[in-house]
């Protein structure tokens, strides 16, 4: 069963050129997506993001997909 992203994702046009976001803010679910793929670790982004979730950062995962 696919996580459940809805309020997680947010796509607000005047925000990043409407790219999708999480929960509103300026980070994009490619930034993170991006991140993952350079190697950086869940553990490590949480902590350079302090408002990031392990929830938000599976909701990436799972967008593409969605």
């Amino acid at each position: 069963m696919q996580p459940d992203y809805t309020g997680i994702i947010t796509v607000e046009p005047g925000k990043r050129g409407g790219k999708p976001c999480i929960r509103g803010l300026r980070i994009t679910v490619y930034d993170i997506l991006e991140y993952l793929a350079s190697g950086m670790t869940e553990p490590e982004i949480l902590a350079d993001f302090s408002d990031l979730t392990r929830e938000d950062i599976r909701a990436c995962l799972a967008f593409p997909a969605g």
